[in-house]
């Protein structure tokens, strides 16, 4: 390991969007690149909203995408607690040298008054802030009022005069920000719980993490941190601020239908592959040197580099996240694809219990054949619903009609035919079956493929004819181009 150090710090309030997947991405990029540590921490200090099923989740999606870490939650380390709502003694510790210092003090302000000051502020033309009232508060008064019962937040002291704080940003270069943008920022709320801005500063110095890589609505929350770092004599970080991911519509990505998917956890209950939405989401905002798409994790991590983030925002395109997806379905191993398969064939109520080697066989067929058809795995009880359904023709009287065409007897006496000779049966020799017609036979090509794909399948389109004889098998296809024939006379 490098000295290098990182961390991924998510809410457990609620399933984890792509964007903070992202973010655990490209954490997890550059400490592997780097052979540096990973750090998990779980910020739950908003009480009422953090819970342990979200906790789960954000462990479970990070399993699933392969993003492994090497210290935190789940893992131990030298540096735990990994729980921000276990560490409260620690801030508190921190707080009160602050307090000792005067680098901070006790507010007893009514939210009707913050109000009152905002207004005000507005009313001159200013900028709603507050206005410092408790900052030279003695702290025995404030020490006499805590005792009567009140319960004050702590407030930062920032700088009187105006400064401006530099961040050296590694994606976005030298970034200068003034402190009168600021006010006295409260480090610790009335209920006891730190802030995030002081939490997540005394984290990161006494996890000794040496790089912080967050989106880039965290920039204006680090001039904040940086006044407290210095304020108790921490090693400041580097900072990388990670450019927002879009809709297609270029709008800030959130969650606004059903068919608008921005949680991880919708991805993998749709049936997209982990190494895929890997790959995707490496790419929004990054790119490979020579603009390969298709990449294994290892040549992501050989060539990724911070420094070649985008600074602008980066667009989710679903339709190329489809395509890559079916890429990759389509090249993975075929029983992986299967075993993925089953639940939703399952909860379509095309198969149940446990399999017979005919039957897996059978059901391997199937997938190897449709899986050229899908995006995604949830897909595949749609396109395979043909093979396990009773045969229906969409229009039986023009189905008739179809079959009493003539030579269409012809051909399906011949198909019978060459199929019963067959010494292999794969898609390949079948459709050597129909090269073979065409040749032989004095029909046009309509005659052979369409009054055979209606009495096979009962539709006038669908997977390819080779495909579909494969999948059924020469008994079915037989038994089928009987009954079409059979209906020719009645």
């Amino acid at each position: 390991m490098s000295g290098m150090r990182l961390r991924f710090p998510p809410s457990p309030t609620g399933r984890i969007h792509i964007g903070n997947m992202r973010t655990a991405l490209f954490n997890w990029l550059w400490a592997r690149k780097n052979k540096g540590t990973l750090v998990l921490r779980i910020e739950d200090t908003d009480l009422e909203r953090s819970t342990k099923e979200f906790e789960d989740i954000i462990l479970k999606e990070l399993e699933w995408l392969g993003l492994d870490v090497d210290e935190g939650v789940g893992v131990g380390g030298e540096y735990g607690p990994y729980r921000q709502s276990e560490r409260i003694e620690i801030y508190r510790e921190y707080a009160d040298r602050l307090l000792d210092e005067g680098k901070a003090y006790y507010c007893f302000c009514s939210p009707e008054e913050l109000d009152k000051m905002r207004e005000e502020a507005a009313g001159r033309g200013e900028m709603p802030r507050y206005n410092r009232k408790c900052r030279d508060l003695p702290r025995e008064k404030a020490e006499e009022l805590i005792r009567e019962g009140k319960n004050p937040v702590i407030r930062f002291k920032t700088p009187i005069e105006d400064r401006e704080i530099i961040v050296n940003d590694l994606i976005r270069g030298k970034v200068s920000i003034n402190t009168d943008v600021l006010d006295d920022f409260v480090i610790f709320k009335s209920d006891g719980m730190p802030t995030y801005n002081f939490a997540v500063v005394i984290d990161d110095a006494l996890m000794k993490i040496t790089q912080v890589i967050r989106g880039e609505d965290h920039l204006s929350n680090t001039p904040k941190q940086i006044l407290i770092y210095e304020a108790l004599g921490f090693d400041i970080p580097e900072f990388a601020h990670l450019p927002l991911i879009l809709d297609e519509n270029k709008a800030k990505l959130k969650k606004r239908s059903d068919s608008d998917a921005v949680y991880i956890g919708e991805y993998r209950e749709k049936g997209y592959l982990p190494e895929a939405l890997f790959n995707f989401l490496a790419l929004l905002g990054w790119s490979a040197k020579d603009d390969q798409e298709i990449m294994t994790r290892e040549e992501i991590i050989s060539q990724f580099d911070i420094s070649d983030i985008n600074k602008s925002s980066a667009v989710f395109d679903i339709e190329k996240l489809n395509w890559m997806n079916g890429k990759y379905i389509r090249e993975a191993d075929l029983d992986r694809i299967v075993s993925i398969s089953i639940p939703y064939l399952e909860k379509a109520g095309y198969i149940s219990g446990d399999l017979s080697d005919e039957e897996y066989k059978w059901l391997r067929r199937v997938i190897e054949v449709i899986r050229n058809k899908v995006d995604y795995l949830s897909q595949i009880p749609e396109e395979a619903e043909l093979f396990f359904r009773e045969l229906e023709y969409e229009n039986r009287d023009e189905a008739i009609e179809e079959f009493r065409g003539e030579n269409v007897e012809l051909v399906f006496k011949s198909l019978k035919e060459k199929l019963a000779a067959l010494e292999e049966f794969n898609p390949e020799t079948i459709n050597e079956i129909f090269k073979e017609m065409r040749k032989e036979l004095p029909v046009k090509p309509r005659t052979i493929f369409h009054p055979t794909r209606v009495a096979l399948t009962g539709m006038n389109s669908g997977p390819d004819l080779n495909h579909v004889i494969y999948i059924l098998g020469i008994e079915e296809t037989e038994r089928r181009l009987d009954e079409a024939l059979k209906l020719t006379h009645t």
